[in-house]
Protein backbone atom coordinates (compact mmCIF):
# COMPACT_ATOMS: atom_id res chain seq x y z
CA UNK A 1 0.00 0.00 0.00
CA UNK A 2 1.44 3.35 -0.79
CA UNK A 3 1.37 6.09 1.78
CA UNK A 4 0.31 9.46 1.34
CA UNK A 5 3.73 10.99 2.01
CA UNK A 6 5.75 8.19 -0.27
CA UNK A 7 3.24 9.43 -2.99
CA UNK A 8 4.45 13.25 -2.38
CA UNK A 9 7.75 12.01 -2.93
CA UNK A 10 7.27 10.98 -5.54
CA UNK A 11 5.57 13.35 -7.33
CA UNK A 12 8.16 15.82 -8.44
CA UNK A 13 10.29 13.05 -9.91
CA UNK A 14 7.02 11.96 -11.99
CA UNK A 15 6.78 15.38 -13.29
CA UNK A 16 10.55 16.13 -14.10
CA UNK A 17 10.54 12.62 -16.01
CA UNK A 18 7.15 13.68 -18.00
CA UNK A 19 9.35 16.96 -18.78
CA UNK A 20 12.21 15.26 -20.12
CA UNK A 21 9.99 13.07 -22.66
CA UNK A 22 8.63 16.42 -23.84
CA UNK A 23 12.04 17.59 -24.39
CA UNK A 24 13.26 14.63 -26.09
CA UNK A 25 10.56 14.03 -28.75
CA UNK A 26 11.92 14.09 -32.23
CA UNK A 27 9.33 14.10 -34.80
CA UNK A 28 10.66 14.51 -38.12
CA UNK A 29 8.07 15.60 -40.00
CA UNK A 30 7.73 18.22 -37.91
CA UNK A 31 11.75 19.40 -38.43
CA UNK A 32 11.47 19.21 -42.40
CA UNK A 33 8.11 21.29 -42.11
CA UNK A 34 9.63 23.64 -40.33
CA UNK A 35 12.62 24.10 -42.81
CA UNK A 36 10.61 24.53 -45.62
CA UNK A 37 8.06 26.82 -44.59
CA UNK A 38 11.56 29.48 -43.13
CA UNK A 39 13.00 28.58 -46.56
CA UNK A 40 9.91 29.67 -48.46
CA UNK A 41 9.33 32.80 -45.84
CA UNK A 42 12.94 33.78 -46.20
CA UNK A 43 12.57 33.85 -50.49
CA UNK A 44 9.09 35.95 -49.76
CA UNK A 45 11.04 38.42 -47.99
CA UNK A 46 13.60 38.91 -50.75
CA UNK A 47 10.91 38.74 -53.00
CA UNK A 48 9.57 41.64 -51.33
CA UNK A 49 12.41 43.46 -50.96
CA UNK A 50 12.92 43.67 -54.41
CA UNK A 51 9.33 44.56 -55.46
CA UNK A 52 9.73 47.34 -53.06
CA UNK A 53 13.06 48.67 -53.99
CA UNK A 54 11.81 48.65 -57.84
CA UNK A 55 8.78 50.29 -56.72
CA UNK A 56 10.92 53.42 -55.52
CA UNK A 57 12.96 53.70 -58.30
CA UNK A 58 10.09 53.90 -60.21
CA UNK A 59 8.56 56.56 -58.30
CA UNK A 60 11.53 58.29 -58.07
CA UNK A 61 12.23 58.59 -61.70
CA UNK A 62 8.19 59.78 -62.43
CA UNK A 63 8.58 62.13 -59.15
CA UNK A 64 4.86 62.80 -59.03
CA UNK A 65 3.06 60.78 -56.05
CA UNK A 66 4.77 59.17 -53.09
CA UNK A 67 5.69 55.72 -52.98
CA UNK A 68 2.98 54.70 -50.69
CA UNK A 69 0.44 55.47 -53.73
CA UNK A 70 1.55 52.72 -55.43
CA UNK A 71 0.14 49.09 -55.97
CA UNK A 72 3.30 47.77 -56.51
CA UNK A 73 5.15 48.54 -53.38
CA UNK A 74 1.92 47.14 -50.84
CA UNK A 75 2.62 43.88 -52.99
CA UNK A 76 5.94 43.94 -51.81
CA UNK A 77 4.64 44.92 -47.94
CA UNK A 78 2.00 41.91 -48.29
CA UNK A 79 4.88 39.81 -49.75
CA UNK A 80 6.90 40.80 -46.66
CA UNK A 81 4.13 40.58 -43.93
CA UNK A 82 3.76 36.48 -45.27
CA UNK A 83 7.30 35.86 -45.08
CA UNK A 84 7.54 37.11 -41.94
CA UNK A 85 4.53 35.17 -40.98
CA UNK A 86 6.44 31.98 -41.93
CA UNK A 87 9.24 32.49 -39.73
CA UNK A 88 7.24 33.09 -37.31
CA UNK A 89 5.61 29.98 -37.90
CA UNK A 90 8.76 27.57 -38.67
CA UNK A 91 10.07 28.65 -34.88
CA UNK A 92 7.11 26.33 -33.88
CA UNK A 93 8.21 23.70 -35.99
CA UNK A 94 12.49 23.50 -35.99
CA UNK A 95 14.76 24.43 -32.87
CA UNK A 96 15.92 28.00 -32.97
CA UNK A 97 19.56 27.39 -33.53
CA UNK A 98 18.52 25.83 -37.49
CA UNK A 99 15.88 28.90 -37.85
CA UNK A 100 18.31 31.75 -37.65
CA UNK A 101 21.07 30.65 -39.64
CA UNK A 102 18.21 30.00 -42.47
CA UNK A 103 18.07 33.77 -42.70
CA UNK A 104 21.39 33.65 -45.57
CA UNK A 105 18.69 32.54 -47.77
CA UNK A 106 17.09 35.60 -48.10
CA UNK A 107 20.40 37.10 -48.63
CA UNK A 108 21.28 34.37 -51.76
CA UNK A 109 17.63 35.25 -52.75
CA UNK A 110 17.76 38.56 -53.44
CA UNK A 111 21.27 38.76 -54.93
CA UNK A 112 19.99 35.99 -57.58
CA UNK A 113 16.32 37.88 -58.00
CA UNK A 114 18.24 41.40 -58.10
CA UNK A 115 20.30 40.46 -60.99
CA UNK A 116 16.97 39.44 -63.24
CA UNK A 117 14.63 41.82 -61.79
CA UNK A 118 16.90 44.92 -61.26
CA UNK A 119 19.49 44.34 -63.53
CA UNK A 120 22.45 44.47 -61.50
CA UNK A 121 25.25 43.02 -62.62
CA UNK A 122 26.85 39.71 -61.64
CA UNK A 123 30.02 39.74 -59.84
CA UNK A 124 32.66 37.25 -59.13
CA UNK A 125 32.20 37.68 -55.37
CA UNK A 126 28.23 37.05 -55.73
CA UNK A 127 29.34 33.47 -57.42
CA UNK A 128 31.30 32.83 -54.86
CA UNK A 129 29.72 33.97 -51.88
CA UNK A 130 26.27 32.61 -53.11
CA UNK A 131 27.84 28.80 -53.47
CA UNK A 132 29.78 29.16 -49.90
CA UNK A 133 26.37 30.19 -48.33
CA UNK A 134 24.60 27.27 -49.92
CA UNK A 135 27.13 25.03 -49.07
CA UNK A 136 27.34 26.38 -45.58
CA UNK A 137 23.10 26.25 -45.68
CA UNK A 138 23.57 22.23 -46.63
CA UNK A 139 25.89 21.20 -44.14
CA UNK A 140 24.11 23.36 -40.45
CA UNK A 141 20.68 21.63 -41.46
CA UNK A 142 22.44 18.30 -42.15
CA UNK A 143 24.12 18.70 -38.71
CA UNK A 144 21.77 20.70 -36.85
CA UNK A 145 19.95 19.40 -34.01
CA UNK A 146 16.75 17.38 -35.37
CA UNK A 147 15.02 17.24 -31.96
CA UNK A 148 11.88 19.41 -32.11
CA UNK A 149 10.35 20.07 -29.09
CA UNK A 150 6.57 20.37 -28.12
CA UNK A 151 6.35 24.05 -26.32
CA UNK A 152 4.21 24.25 -23.95
CA UNK A 153 3.34 26.95 -21.27
CA UNK A 154 4.99 24.35 -18.40
CA UNK A 155 7.99 23.68 -20.72
CA UNK A 156 8.32 27.83 -21.26
CA UNK A 157 7.77 28.01 -17.22
CA UNK A 158 10.43 25.53 -16.49
CA UNK A 159 13.12 26.84 -18.31
CA UNK A 160 12.33 30.35 -17.38
CA UNK A 161 13.37 29.85 -14.18
CA UNK A 162 16.01 27.54 -14.26
CA UNK A 163 19.26 28.87 -13.07
CA UNK A 164 21.53 28.87 -16.25
CA UNK A 165 18.70 30.97 -17.71
CA UNK A 166 18.79 33.28 -14.74
CA UNK A 167 22.74 33.74 -15.23
CA UNK A 168 22.35 34.48 -18.76
CA UNK A 169 19.86 36.89 -18.83
CA UNK A 170 21.65 38.67 -15.69
CA UNK A 171 25.16 38.80 -17.92
CA UNK A 172 22.86 39.91 -21.45
CA UNK A 173 21.68 42.52 -19.01
CA UNK A 174 24.43 43.86 -17.68
CA UNK A 175 26.21 44.16 -21.17
CA UNK A 176 23.32 46.34 -22.66
CA UNK A 177 23.33 48.44 -19.95
CA UNK A 178 26.62 48.88 -20.68
CA UNK A 179 26.93 49.27 -23.95
CA UNK A 180 23.99 51.72 -24.15
CA UNK A 181 25.76 53.43 -21.69
CA UNK A 182 28.63 53.75 -24.24
CA UNK A 183 25.91 54.44 -27.09
CA UNK A 184 24.25 57.21 -25.42
CA UNK A 185 26.19 59.13 -22.84
CA UNK A 186 29.81 58.52 -24.25
CA UNK A 187 28.42 58.92 -27.59
CA UNK A 188 30.38 56.04 -29.13
CA UNK A 189 28.48 55.32 -32.98
CA UNK A 190 31.12 52.24 -33.60
CA UNK A 191 29.24 49.95 -36.14
CA UNK A 192 29.75 47.04 -33.39
CA UNK A 193 28.45 48.53 -30.29
CA UNK A 194 24.82 49.48 -32.14
CA UNK A 195 24.80 45.93 -33.82
CA UNK A 196 25.33 44.19 -30.40
CA UNK A 197 22.55 46.12 -28.81
CA UNK A 198 20.52 44.46 -31.92
CA UNK A 199 21.82 41.01 -30.76
CA UNK A 200 21.37 41.20 -27.46
CA UNK A 201 17.43 42.21 -27.76
CA UNK A 202 17.07 39.34 -30.95
CA UNK A 203 18.25 36.83 -28.40
CA UNK A 204 15.46 37.53 -26.16
CA UNK A 205 13.35 37.97 -29.64
CA UNK A 206 14.06 34.66 -30.10
CA UNK A 207 13.39 32.89 -26.64
CA UNK A 208 9.86 34.84 -26.92
CA UNK A 209 8.79 33.91 -30.40
CA UNK A 210 9.66 30.39 -30.03
CA UNK A 211 7.61 30.13 -27.14
CA UNK A 212 4.72 32.18 -28.66
CA UNK A 213 5.24 30.09 -31.79
CA UNK A 214 5.10 26.90 -30.20
CA UNK A 215 2.50 27.21 -27.82
CA UNK A 216 -0.03 28.51 -30.50
CA UNK A 217 1.15 25.56 -32.71
CA UNK A 218 0.33 23.27 -29.66
CA UNK A 219 -3.41 24.98 -28.90
CA UNK A 220 -4.25 24.44 -32.95
CA UNK A 221 -3.31 20.80 -32.14
CA UNK A 222 -5.61 20.32 -29.45
CA UNK A 223 -3.61 21.78 -26.19
CA UNK A 224 -4.59 24.81 -25.39
CA UNK A 225 -2.22 26.68 -23.75
CA UNK A 226 -3.14 30.24 -24.40
CA UNK A 227 -4.57 30.49 -21.06
CA UNK A 228 -1.30 30.29 -19.13
CA UNK A 229 -0.03 33.66 -17.86
CA UNK A 230 3.31 32.61 -19.44
CA UNK A 231 1.98 32.80 -22.96
CA UNK A 232 1.25 37.10 -22.68
CA UNK A 233 4.22 37.46 -20.50
CA UNK A 234 6.28 35.57 -23.83
CA UNK A 235 3.92 38.18 -25.77
CA UNK A 236 4.88 41.22 -24.84
CA UNK A 237 8.53 40.53 -24.44
CA UNK A 238 8.39 39.86 -27.94
CA UNK A 239 6.57 42.30 -28.87
CA UNK A 240 8.97 44.90 -27.15
CA UNK A 241 12.23 43.17 -28.06
CA UNK A 242 10.76 43.42 -31.59
CA UNK A 243 10.00 46.81 -30.99
CA UNK A 244 13.84 47.92 -30.20
CA UNK A 245 15.32 45.56 -32.03
CA UNK A 246 13.73 47.51 -35.08
CA UNK A 247 14.70 51.08 -33.23
CA UNK A 248 18.48 50.09 -33.05
CA UNK A 249 18.58 49.03 -36.62
CA UNK A 250 17.28 51.63 -38.17
CA UNK A 251 19.62 53.80 -36.24
CA UNK A 252 22.65 52.01 -37.77
CA UNK A 253 21.12 51.98 -41.19
CA UNK A 254 21.13 55.66 -40.63
CA UNK A 255 24.54 55.93 -39.67
CA UNK A 256 26.35 53.29 -41.57
CA UNK A 257 26.02 51.81 -45.24
CA UNK A 258 23.53 48.97 -45.55
CA UNK A 259 26.58 47.13 -46.78
CA UNK A 260 27.99 46.82 -43.65
CA UNK A 261 24.81 46.66 -41.59
CA UNK A 262 23.02 43.56 -43.59
CA UNK A 263 26.60 40.95 -43.18
CA UNK A 264 27.22 42.13 -39.26
CA UNK A 265 23.31 41.90 -38.03
CA UNK A 266 23.24 38.50 -40.01
CA UNK A 267 26.38 36.93 -38.11
CA UNK A 268 25.44 38.70 -34.75
CA UNK A 269 21.61 37.73 -35.19
CA UNK A 270 22.61 33.92 -35.92
CA UNK A 271 25.54 33.75 -32.95
CA UNK A 272 22.40 35.32 -30.47
CA UNK A 273 19.76 33.15 -32.16
CA UNK A 274 21.97 29.58 -31.31
CA UNK A 275 23.24 30.63 -27.91
CA UNK A 276 19.78 31.48 -26.57
CA UNK A 277 18.33 27.84 -28.44
CA UNK A 278 21.34 26.79 -26.56
CA UNK A 279 20.62 28.20 -22.91
CA UNK A 280 16.86 28.29 -23.11
CA UNK A 281 15.93 25.13 -24.87
CA UNK A 282 19.09 23.19 -24.68
CA UNK A 283 18.71 22.16 -28.61
CA UNK A 284 21.97 20.70 -28.45
CA UNK A 285 22.09 18.43 -24.89
CA UNK A 286 22.99 14.99 -26.43
CA UNK A 287 24.21 15.72 -29.75
CA UNK A 288 27.41 14.56 -30.71
CA UNK A 289 30.68 16.33 -31.02
CA UNK A 290 30.96 16.12 -34.86
CA UNK A 291 27.81 17.58 -35.21
CA UNK A 292 28.22 20.32 -33.21
CA UNK A 293 31.81 21.19 -35.15
CA UNK A 294 29.93 20.71 -38.47
CA UNK A 295 26.83 23.06 -37.53
CA UNK A 296 29.08 26.02 -36.54
CA UNK A 297 31.52 25.41 -39.61
CA UNK A 298 28.21 25.76 -41.77
CA UNK A 299 27.27 28.33 -40.32
CA UNK A 300 30.69 29.77 -40.44
CA UNK A 301 30.11 29.34 -44.48
CA UNK A 302 27.15 30.80 -44.33
CA UNK A 303 29.10 34.26 -42.81
CA UNK A 304 31.50 34.12 -44.83
CA UNK A 305 29.35 33.83 -47.88
CA UNK A 306 27.04 36.67 -46.55
CA UNK A 307 29.84 38.90 -46.22
CA UNK A 308 30.89 38.36 -49.91
CA UNK A 309 27.25 39.15 -51.30
CA UNK A 310 26.80 41.95 -49.37
CA UNK A 311 30.67 43.60 -49.99
CA UNK A 312 30.66 46.52 -51.94
CA UNK A 313 27.04 46.38 -53.56
CA UNK A 314 26.30 49.13 -55.18
CA UNK A 315 23.84 51.30 -53.90
CA UNK A 316 20.91 54.06 -55.88
CA UNK A 317 21.79 57.44 -54.65
CA UNK A 318 19.58 60.20 -55.31
CA UNK A 319 20.65 63.82 -55.22
CA UNK A 320 18.43 66.36 -53.95
CA UNK A 321 17.82 69.10 -56.90
CA UNK A 322 16.61 71.69 -54.43
CA UNK A 323 19.74 71.79 -52.74
CA UNK A 324 22.19 74.63 -53.24
CA UNK A 325 25.73 74.69 -52.33
CA UNK A 326 26.72 77.42 -50.19
CA UNK A 327 29.54 79.11 -51.91
CA UNK A 328 27.25 79.37 -55.07
CA UNK A 329 24.20 81.98 -52.97
CA UNK A 330 24.06 84.60 -55.48
CA UNK A 331 25.93 87.83 -53.99
CA UNK A 332 27.32 85.81 -51.03
CA UNK A 333 31.37 85.56 -51.24
CA UNK A 334 33.96 83.19 -49.36
CA UNK A 335 31.29 81.99 -46.83
CA UNK A 336 33.12 78.92 -46.00
CA UNK A 337 35.76 81.05 -44.08
CA UNK A 338 33.24 83.29 -42.11
CA UNK A 339 31.26 79.69 -40.51
CA UNK A 340 33.31 79.00 -37.31
CA UNK A 341 34.26 75.05 -36.35
CA UNK A 342 31.63 73.84 -34.29
CA UNK A 343 34.57 72.19 -32.29
CA UNK A 344 35.94 75.66 -31.26
CA UNK A 345 34.84 77.55 -27.81
CA UNK A 346 33.44 80.70 -29.85
CA UNK A 347 30.80 78.58 -31.61
CA UNK A 348 27.31 79.65 -31.24
CA UNK A 349 28.47 82.53 -28.92
CA UNK A 350 29.11 86.77 -29.47
CA UNK A 351 32.48 86.29 -30.22
CA UNK A 352 31.46 84.19 -33.20
CA UNK A 353 29.18 87.19 -34.69
CA UNK A 354 31.83 89.34 -34.00
CA UNK A 355 34.54 87.40 -36.23
CA UNK A 356 31.65 86.80 -39.07
CA UNK A 357 31.56 90.75 -38.65
CA UNK A 358 34.72 91.55 -39.10
CA UNK A 359 34.88 89.06 -41.96
CA UNK A 360 32.55 90.30 -43.86
CA UNK A 361 34.27 93.74 -43.61
CA UNK A 362 37.18 92.79 -44.90
CA UNK A 363 35.53 90.90 -47.81
CA UNK A 364 33.81 94.67 -48.81
CA UNK A 365 36.80 96.55 -48.52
Amino acid sequence: MVTSSTFNASAPLISAEALRAEIVENPLQNYLLGIIISIFGNVLISISLNIQKYAHVCQAQRGSKPYYTSVMWWCGVVLMGIGELGNFAAYGFAPASLIAPLGCVSVIASAVISVFFLKETVRASDIVGGSLAITGTYVLVTFAPHASTHITAHLVQYHAISWHFLLYLFVEVILFCILLYLYKRRGVKHIVIVMLLVALLASLTVISVKAVSGMITESIKGQLQLIYPIFYVMLIVMVASCAFQIKFLNQAMKMFDATEVVPINFVFFTASAIVAGIIFYQEFEGLALLNIFMFLFGCLLSFIGVFLIARNRPQIKQQDRTFIPMDRVPGRRNIDKVQPEAKTQTYGSLAAKLMCNRAGETDDS
